[in-house]
């Protein structure tokens, strides 16, 4: 393992933020996408700060865990084994499991839904599975191809795509900038039946990834950062990429304030640019389908590099041994063939509705983020554990809370929504 206590040289900024560029990449979906036009044709622009609000509970979950990896020298997962002992292991990887399955086929499909848009080859359900399979199996080319380095090259791509791409559409519909400054400064929930409190917490729990979090912490080894002295450098890299999270889901609950359309995630997408092309014109349907498209498949492809590192990790910690490793055999048989079976094995639910997968990618999304902040709550909140300088402060542990209520919140209007 490298040397935490060595010194380190200047990193170039653009170096630098990385690790936050493939945070937000991965983090932005369909879902999210979807779930900012949906809140924006409901509430307007008055709920833009709950966006700022949810970018900011994913920058303290993230840091949390940077600083209980540079402060320990292990992953978070290693923590939770070591302290939490081989049950909530096992536990932690049925969820992996599934969560794997369900998120798999919700951005296979809307990855073949997107690419319909722009390039139909025949009946949308049809076009849904070939090009859903197609954007499977290049992802598994560029990951074995060029492992971290080409991964990230091309993430960078796609998050430039889709940040200009959707920035301009939204700038592009003309919005009324004497409220979006007060939607962003001054907070307020605007009553539309009872639903306003609940449409505004599931736009803060949408901003940003889910169990993809947990990826940042491989990403960074990746980048060789492995002493206290990198965590400068990871709020940095964080603060820009959720910056960008943040910028991305306020310009779609612009766009969707401006254009009314009704549907579901991907599908709701396509209606969208539809809608746009009526109103702006084929140059701006086109911008907004690509930045889209953009956003979806560099979500899939980080889903596709990252996720197989901690079923790697999880397998390694799994054996009674106290080897320390720097980084994930991306080589090994655990990385490959969690890779080669996640791209290929939830192809068979392609051919379910996408509202049905959808759905289930939500529950078991939204069930990871309480999860973590218990967990960096426990963990990080002991000075015996991270040290002094890295526990948790007063900030750090509002919005670790703030994260937990919000799920609470949640869970109390889903369930007054299904009496």
């Amino acid at each position: 393992m490298p040397d935490r206590n060595v010194s380190r040289r200047p990193i170039a900024f653009w170096r630098m933020i990385g690790p936050g560029l493939l945070v937000a990449a991965t983090g932005v979906g369909a879902g999210d996408l979807a779930t900012g036009a949906l809140v924006g044709g409901t509430l307007g622009v008055a709920v833009l700060w709950a966006v700022v609000l949810g970018a900011g509970i994913k920058f303290v979950l993230n840091e949390g865990l940077a600083r209980w990896q540079l402060a320990t020298g292990s992953t978070l997962l290693e923590g939770v084994v070591k302290h939490f002992g081989r049950v909530a292991q096992g536990v932690f990887l049925v969820y992996l499991l599934m969560w794997t399955y369900f998120t798999a086929v919700a951005l296979m499909s809307a990855c073949g839904i997107a690419l319909h848009a722009m390039l139909p080859m025949g009946e949308a359900a049809s076009d849904k599975v070939i090009y859903g399979i197609a954007h499977s199996v290049l992802a598994v080319v560029l990951v074995e191809a060029g492992g971290y380095k080409l991964f990230e090259r091309v993430m960078s791509v796609c998050i430039g795509l889709m940040f200009l791409t959707v920035v301009m559409t939204a700038v592009a519909v003309g919005p009324a900038w004497g409220e979006i400054v007060s939607g962003l400064l001054v907070p307020s929930i605007p009553d539309m039946d009872g639903e306003g409190l609940r449409w505004t917490v599931a736009l803060i729990g949408g901003v940003g990834g889910t169990l993809t979090v947990l990826c940042y912490g491989y990403w960074i080894r990746e980048e060789g950062r492995s002493s206290p002295e990198d965590m400068q450098a990871c709020r940095v890299d964080l603060v820009a990429g959720y910056s960008m999270t943040a910028l991305f889901g306020i310009a779609m609950v612009i766009i969707g304030s401006r254009i009314s359309v009704e549907g579901k995630s991907a599908e709701l997408l396509v209606r969208l640019a539809a809608q746009l092309e009526q109103e702006l014109g084929t140059v701006v349907r086109w911008a907004f389908l690509l930045g889209a498209w953009g956003a979806i498949s560099s979500s899939l492809l980080g889903v596709w590099q990252s996720v197989p590192y901690v079923f790697a990790d999880l397998l390694r910690l799994s054996r009674k041994t106290s080897e320390a490793v720097s980084t994930v055999n991306t080589k090994g048989l655990a990385y490959r063939g969690y890779l080669y079976a996640m791209a290929t094995l939830p192809a068979m639910g392609l051919f379910r509705s996408f509202e049905t997968v959808q759905k289930a990618y939500a529950v078991f999304g939204a069930m990871f983020i309480p999860l973590l902040a218990v967990v960096l709550l426990l963990l990080n909140g002991s000075a015996a554990r991270v040290g002094e300088a890295h526990r948790n402060r007063w900030p750090s542990t509002l919005g670790l809370l703030v994260a937990i209520g919000l799920f609470v919140v949640y869970g109390y209007f889903e369930i007054l929504r299904r009496l």
